[in-house]
């Protein structure tokens, strides 16, 4: 597999989704307390052609010819950061599209999208998911860290502009963190801007995978009936699937485990059973490698083990107190 490419991963939107990862690690305008990936250091919001955008595409169709089409639901722009922060998105996305005969969504946080270049950057795409965690500014600086040039206000007069000229679906998530946003209150006021936006769905995700805080914790049974009550039939639940990840197309295990965990952490438990799928009886061999490469480690959370790649920044010491001043401290 290449460096731009990743999995097909089984996902809980999309199926099986072939990741494509035209940005660095953590290249990133928010630093969102629940991020899989660990703290966003430092914050930027410099658009750029981070990866070249040719050879993104050309390792994308190399991929779905060796994986198979019918192996694959969505071609999905997501990866490492904020795709929308590379300048040439809209290009690979129409590329891809000529190319393959898959639909195409991008996983983004919508920061961008009061910039009309942008909007008209993910047009193309089939599927827009970008994030909606709060309703308030308060909330959205406690839960997304936003770069300090970004506002609430602006967050969501992006998100309305771009429903009013976007023709595919736009799904809207969100994720429920514990006594932050699945709050009533919490949950009226997003309600309240979802209704301006007007997305085909909202998807309701916990964050499940290791958030980078410690003390971030998902909503219980009850925040998740409160939100499906207020926010109504546009919302749907998702939780994690359980599945193999294709780890096809590689001579070497490692590698194979790090273009996955790199952008897509995994549970010890899913990791084991992934690996018995592609390499069965290497299991015990194949994590004493992982853990010796230097290239992979362990994080914990929920009292379970999560295998995560070595260049995410997670804090080696988190105090008492969980900061929520939205500081990122």
């Amino acid at each position: 597999m290449e460096e731009y490419v990743f999995g097909p991963v089984i996902s809980r939107r999309l199926g099986r989704s072939l990741g494509v990862d035209p940005i660095p690690q953590k290249t990133c305008n928010w630093n969102c307390i629940y991020c899989q990936l660990g703290r966003t250091t430092p914050l930027t919001n410099e658009r750029a052609e981070y990866t070249p955008a040719e050879e993104v595409v050309s390792q994308v169709v190399k991929a779905v010819e060796s994986t198979g089409i019918g192996n694959i639901d969505w071609i999905t722009f997501s990866g490492s950061g904020e795709p929308t922060l590379h300048t040439r998105l809209g290009w690979m996305i129409r590329k891809v599209k000529e190319s393959i005969d898959l639909p195409v969504a991008v996983l983004t946080n919508g920061s961008l999208l009061f910039l009309p270049e942008v909007r008209e950057a993910l047009a193309a795409a089939d599927a827009v998911l970008p994030n909606l965690d709060a309703g308030s500014e308060e909330l959205f600086r406690k839960i997304n860290r936003p770069h300090p040039e970004f506002t609430f206000q602006r967050q969501v007069e992006g998100l309305v502009a771009f429903r009013e000229e976007y023709e595919g679906l736009l799904w809207i998530e969100v994720v429920l963190v514990s006594g932050l946003n699945d709050t009533e209150e919490a949950l009226r006021d997003l309600v309240a801007v979802i209704r301006r936006i007007g997305p085909d769905q909202v998807h309701l995700n916990l964050p499940t995978r290791p958030p980078v805080e410690s003390w971030v914790e998902p909503a219980a049974e009850e925040g998740l009936l409160r939100a499906r009550a207020i926010l109504g039939d546009v919302a749907r639940v998702f939780h994690d699937v359980e599945g193999t990840h294709d780890l096809g197309g590689y001579a070497d295990v490692v590698e194979a485990v790090l273009e996955i965990i790199s952008r897509h952490p995994m549970s010890e438990k899913e990791l084991e059973r992934t690996l018995e799928a592609w390499f069965p009886g290497e299991i015990d061999q194949a994590l004493s490698q992982l853990e010796a490469s230097g290239k992979a480690y362990i994080v914990e959370r929920y009292g379970v083990r999560f295998w995560t790649g070595s260049t995410a920044t997670y804090p080696d010491a988190i105090p008492d107190e969980p900061d929520r001043s939205g500081t990122g401290s």
